[in-house]
This record gives structure tokens, C-alpha cells and sequence, in this order.
């Protein structure tokens, strides 16, 4: 009964956490305290706060180390900018139009998650880590070869230039390396919320599932799950699914927020970063990656001020950050400091009736 009460006390503060969020920013940009720098962040941070508590689905949930969780983001963008485009005239609901790119961008990513992971989660360790890590590399390049366009007779492909499309009075969606132009924004802030909101309850019911149960068992020993029936790469797969399916939705949204994305956007470096919002904010812990995603993607905007420090200030506060998560002694020190501060004794007592208190507690313990 504890355990459950603690779950649910844990599920409900991610939800919580969410919706102050929300309602925060929504009231400092409608009295306007808003910079339009901080207002253009809002999406992208709910977009890494996204892609963060889904890599963490792998990383602290399944115990397997991506380093291309990028990759699935990019099918999700620019799989849900063509769908987008396509729909314009069969849709014309912005609303309608954004949750079928969303929709679709998801369904790609989970395809091509599915087709990724069959062969690597037979490997372990660092074989596992260079196979994403290759892979991510893989579908930026292919994104970088690739032509879509649209016309009158459908969806058109081709994988030399633009000219060969032979669109017919068409437009062009994808360009190979220069991406996606002229992109309809159609994504909103409530929008990004509400899915944030629905990858928290998707990863939270399947971490306290069954299923769920048996990907930690897997993660804890996998000889011992073997040894019980539990099939190790089913369990492995469906949660590197279920991870790349939510990634493809957050990219969908992502690309949705600018009139120009271009593959150049998810490479190397933005794994590195969602892997380091998974890591600062702890392995396995979905409200520290919320915290952690959302603070240090705002952290360079809010320290533009110092300028050329601005870089070395947000390097010295993600040491310092990696010090204290990984610091036992130091976060048992803080927490000590902080219940005495709370405690009424703390706050209400001097230095001589602590001590009084003290060694009358101690007379009634002797008593006793």
C-alpha cells in the first residue's frame, strides 16, 4: 500500500510539476513580462522535456545506453512537416491538422524504432551505444538525400534533386540538405503541454505495469529474467519503441514551431544534450529530467547578459549539478540542512532552549 501511495505521489508531482509550468508562463506572457526571445523557447522546451523523459525510458527504465535518440526525433519532424503539407487543403483545421502530423510523425518513428531495434538490442555495453550512435548518423544523411514534394497527383519522392520530382504546379517540402521551407507553424504552447502530458502517463502506467516490472527485472539481471521465461528482447524492443514512437511525436511538434528545419538540426550533439538532461536530472528519475530539460534549456537565454561568459557560467553550473546528483554525502548534508530549517525547532527556538530541549529529551529516554 506505501509503495502504491508512493508511486501515485510520485506520478501526480510530474503532473503537477507540468501544469504550474504551464500556468506559469502562461500568466507572465499574457501580462506581457516575457521576453520574445523566452516566449520563442517555450515549444523547443517542451519539445526536450519530451524527448528527454523518453530517452530516459531507455537509458534509466530499460538500463540501455542511445546515443541516437536525435534520429527518431528527425523522422518524427520531417515525416509530420510532409504530413502536415499534404493535408493542407484535405484538413484545413490547424488544430486537426498538427494532431495528424503529430499522429503520423510518431507512427514513423516507432516503424522505423522497431526495424533499429531488432537488430541492435541483441548487443550490450558499448556495442550498443556506437550502433545508435551510427544509426543516428544514418537517417540524418539519408534525410540529407532525400526530395519530397506535393502536387495535384499526390506525394512525390527522389532521392537525386528537385528538378527530378517533376512536380506539376506543385510545391516542394523536402529539399535534401537544406531541409524543409516555408513550413506552416502550427504548433502551440497548450499543445505541447497536453502531449508532455500524455508521454508522462504512457511512461509512467508502462514503468508501473507489468511489462514494466520486467523491463527493470531486465535491466537489474538479465541472466536471472531469462531464467524465470521472460523473453528479454521483447521486453527490450518494447520499450525502445514505445521511447522512439514519443521522440517522433516531440519532433513533429519541434518542426511544426519554425518556417525552416533542416536535418543539419539532429545530429551528434542534440542526442549528447538530451542525454545530458537525463543524466543531470538522474538515471531512471522522470521529474529531474523534466527539471533538468527545462532549466538548462532556458539557462543560456536567461544568461545572454554576461555575454562571452555566458557558455563558461552554464559549463560551471552542469559541473556543479553533476556534483550534488552524484555526491551522496553532500545531498545527505543538504537534506539534513533543510529539515532543520524546517522544523520548528529550528525556527522558533534559540541556541540554549535547543540544548535545553535536547537534554530533556535525553532525561526521558533515560527514564524510560
Amino acid at each position: 500500500m506505501k509503495k502504491l501511495l508512493k508511486r501515485s505521489g510520485s506520478s501526480f508531482l510530474n503532473y503537477g510539476l507540468v501544469l504550474c509550468f504551464f500556468a506559469v508562463f502562461q500568466i507572465l506572457s499574457s501580462a506581457g513580462a516575457l521576453s520574445n526571445s523566452l516566449r520563442g523557447q517555450l515549444i523547443p522546451i517542451v519539445c526536450y522535456m519530451i524527448m528527454a523523459i523518453s530517452l530516459n525510458l531507455v537509458v534509466g527504465i530499460s538500463g540501455e545506453l542511445s546515443l541516437g535518440h536525435a534520429g527518431f526525433m528527425s523522422v518524427g519532424a520531417f515525416s509530420g512537416v510532409i504530413a502536415a503539407t499534404a493535408l493542407a487543403d484535405a484538413v484545413p483545421s490547424p488544430g486537426l491538422r498538427l494532431f495528424l502530423a503529430i499522429l503520423i510523425g510518431a507512427l514513423m518513428a516507432a516503424i522505423i524504432g522497431f526495424l533499429i531495434g531488432i537488430p541492435v538490442l541483441r548487443l550490450n555495453g558499448a556495442y550498443l551505444a556506437l550502433v545508435t550512435l551510427a544509426f543516428g548518423e544514418i537517417i540524418k544523411n539519408l534525410l540529407n538525400c532525400i526530395y519530397v514534394g506535393v502536387d495535384g497527383r499526390g506525394l512525390h519522392f527522389s532521392v537525386r534533386d528537385e528538378a527530378s520530382l517533376a512536380l506539376d504546379g506543385g510545391k516542394a517540402i523536402l529539399k535534401g540538405p537544406m531541409g524543409a521551407s516555408g513550413v506552416t507553424k502550427l504548433s502551440t504552447f497548450p499543445a505541447g503541454i497536453l502531449l508532455l502530458l500524455a508521454a508522462l502517463i504512457i511512461i509512467q502506467n508502462l514503468v508501473h505495469s507489468r511489462t514494466g516490472r520486467a523491463i527493470m527485472a531486465i535491466r537489474d539481471n538479465r541472466i536471472a529474467a531469462e531464467s524465470v521465461g521472460l523473453n528479454v528482447t521483447k521486453y527490450k524492443l518494447t520499450a525502445f519503441v514505445i521511447s522512439a514512437a514519443i521522440a517522433g511525436s516531440a519532433g513533429a511538434l519541434y518542426a511544426m514551431n519554425f518556417s525552416t528545419i533542416a536535418p543539419k538540426k539532429f545530429d551528434f550533439n542534440t542526442s549528447i544534450l538530451i542525454l545530458v538532461f537525463v543524466v543531470l536530472g538522474g538515471i531512471g528519475n522522470l521529474t529531474g529530467s523534466l527539471l533538468a530539460a527545462g532549466i538548462l534549456t532556458v539557462l543560456p537565454e536567461l544568461l545572454r547578459q554576461f555575454r562571452d561568459y555566458r557558455m563558461l557560467v552554464y559549463a560551471i553550473v552542469l559541473i556543479l549539478v553533476m556534483i550534488v546528483t552524484n555526491n551522496e554525502k553532500l545531498k545527505v548534508w543538504i537534506l539534513g540542512v533543510w529539515l532543520k530549517l524546517r522544523s520548528p525547532m529550528g525556527r522558533t527556538q534559540s541556541a540554549p532552549q535547543k540544548a535545553q530541549a535536547l537534554q530533556d529529551e535525553k532525561e526521558r529516554g533515560t527514564d524510560r
